[in-house]
């Protein structure tokens, strides 16, 4: 990833699609995150990447305010509305900021929510941002559906999503090495996170893993959607060939199902918390 330079082009256009398209994260998320960082209404949160809201607005009856941040206009314009929506306006506050402009006088925080999101940042340098807005003894979450389940499936009442398929036809649109914004990531996102976030100061971690695994039902929509959100599908990455490309993705979709429907396991979400520590000591001088 050493090679891609961020722009405000990579999630261009998804904020319609993101919500509807995205799997949610395992039902049991909040209460785990309530226990786990004892958040009790009184604290503060910075989600960042926040996207949609997709964690921020289940997680802010938790805290006293929650701080969205996103440099996509489109997705902050979608979780302002998603607030209001679940009655938690009054405890968000969004920001259109790529993480690289903290701190920018947002205060202090109790916890830090990285969901899917860190690996598009300077992360040596927004870890260590991080980690000096936090105060001691706070909490940095990261979350991710769990890569190493099965989701296989079998035995369920419809048939799989396509996946390969999909890939497939992005990849003979937009040609056999993934887009990102107006850049390339041929290497795909970095990996990594323990050292970066040790070396920035944090301890742990602790991981927990929030079971899924529930059937999903998904509509032709659906996956239509899921594919519209993805960095490298963005609507405006397919220029003038955008209703060829959802045109043919329709009718693989159909060929897949002929009832529109299809059938997938709901991912685990793992949690991997780092704790703040103490305050570091200022260096003599």
């Amino acid at each position: 990833m050493s090679d891609w330079q961020w722009d405000e082009t990579l999630f261009e256009g998804t904020a319609p699609h993101y919500a509807r398209g995205r799997l949610p994260y395992a039902p049991g998320l909040v209460p785990l995150l309530a226990e786990a960082l004892a958040a009790d209404g009184h604290g503060r949160l910075l989600d960042v990447g926040c996207g949609p809201g997709t964690v921020t607005i289940p997680l802010a009856p938790l805290f006293r305010e929650a701080v969205g941040l996103d440099p996509d206009t489109g997705l902050i314009a979608e979780a302002t509305k998603g607030a209001v929506a679940a009655g938690v306006a009054a405890r968000t506050r969004w920001v259109r900021m790529r993480a690289e402009e903290l701190p920018a006088g947002l205060g202090l925080f109790d916890v830090a929510v990285f969901a899917q999101s860190f690996h598009w940042t300077d992360r040596e340098r927004v870890a260590r941002t991080v980690r000096g807005m936090l105060r001691p003894g706070g909490a940095l979450v990261h979350l991710s559906d769990l890569k190493t389940e099965s989701r296989t499936a079998r035995g369920l009442p419809c048939p799989a999503v396509p996946y390969g398929d999909i890939e497939e036809l992005v990849r003979r649109y937009l040609g056999p090495v993934r887009r990102a914004g107006r850049g390339l990531l041929p290497h795909g996102t970095p990996g990594g996170e323990a050292a970066v976030l040790a070396g920035a100061g944090f301890l742990g971690p602790e991981r927990h893993v929030v079971p899924g695994g529930q059937e999903l039902r998904r509509a032709v929509d659906d996956v239509v959607a899921w594919t519209f959100s993805l960095s490298y599908a963005a609507p405006h990455l397919f220029g003038p060939h955008r209703e060829a490309f959802e045109t043919d993705l329709r009718r693989l979709l159909v060929r897949a199902s002929a009832g529109g429907l299809f059938s997938e396991r709901a991912p685990s979400t793992e949690v991997i918390i780092w704790r703040s520590g103490p305050a570091p000591r200022p260096r003599p001088r």
